[in-house]
């Protein structure tokens, strides 16, 4: 973060925000900075990535499903919103130590010994990390004890949409996307991969809730698609992956998606609007 953060100091906050007697590398400073940027990079990337997603992918026919309740898209937008709002302070906390140079992160490829392939190496770590970790942390959060505290707000949307994305219990959204923040502390990683990861991670998660199940045919076995996650919904102890499958299937939680056998939500819809037409 400290790029984003010298970026935002010398076009923003320098010459407009702080007074000359604040030094930028004072640490108050920064962690204000970081909590603005936080909040404002995250509400950015939510509501733009997720407004595109619902108007030019997401399929609105979902919203005649009966388990879509009333004002659903309005109830995720005020819930997500509220979660950002909270979990940027934990999250603020992360990005301080980063900033301070107490993770591994690194400028230049020379950095690493591995060089270019390093770096390749790193991606697939990220993926393969956080993909394990938030398996286990997800499924964690549907255990009967902790269910009703926190992750029950997540599955209030049975059909959700893409902003249902970041429609979590404050806690649960932080304690699931902190794998990513604690790979830099573990592994090396360039900078420029963690931001640009970060940021694929937010649209994945916003992908997964937008009622596009298709996926080619060899992919479905592999990819936690939106085909996956929407059964997650629907039956809650199946498919807790990120982007794989994996461990769903070495955890005997993999379900292979409804909408994918001709059981899936829209099907469901098809054939209540056919059983209507048939009593009229």
């Amino acid at each position: 973060m400290d790029h984003v953060l010298d970026i935002a100091d010398c076009y923003f906050f320098t010459p407009y925000i702080y007074p000359v007697s604040w030094p930028e590398s004072w640490a108050v400073r920064q962690i204000i900075s970081l909590w603005v940027v936080t909040n404002l990079g995250a509400l950015l990337v939510y509501l733009v990535f997720g407004a595109l997603n619902f108007y030019y992918v997401f399929d609105h026919v979902l919203m005649k499903h009966p388990q879509f309740i009333e004002h659903q898209v309005r109830k995720e937008i005020q819930l997500g919103t509220v979660s950002i709002f909270w979990m940027s302070f934990p999250t603020v906390v992360l990005f301080f130590w980063e900033v301070r140079g107490h993770s591994k992160l690194y400028d230049n490829i020379s950095e690493n010994s591995l060089g270019w392939s390093g770096l390749v190496v790193s991606i697939a770590g990220f993926l393969f990390f956080t993909d394990m970790c938030i398996y286990w942390i997800h499924r964690a959060m549907h255990h009967q004890n902790i269910y009703k505290h926190l992750h029950k707000q997540h599955h209030t949307f049975k059909i959700p949409t893409p902003f249902a994305s970041h429609a979590f219990h404050p806690l649960d959204g932080f304690l699931q996307s902190l794998p990513y923040h604690i790979y830099p502390f573990i592994f090396p990683l360039h900078k420029v991969v963690y931001l640009s990861l970060f940021v694929f991670v937010n649209i994945w998660t916003i992908s997964i809730h937008d009622g596009d199940y298709r996926l080619p045919g060899p992919l479905i076995f592999l990819i936690n698609g939106a085909a996956h996650h929407v059964d997650h919904h629907l039956y809650f102890n199946y498919n807790y992956g990120q982007y794989f499958t994996l461990w769903d299937r070495l955890g005997g939680s993999y379900r292979h998606p409804s909408a994918l056998l001709g059981k899936g939500p829209r099907d469901q819809i098809r054939k209540l609007m056919t059983e209507a037409a048939q009593t009229q």
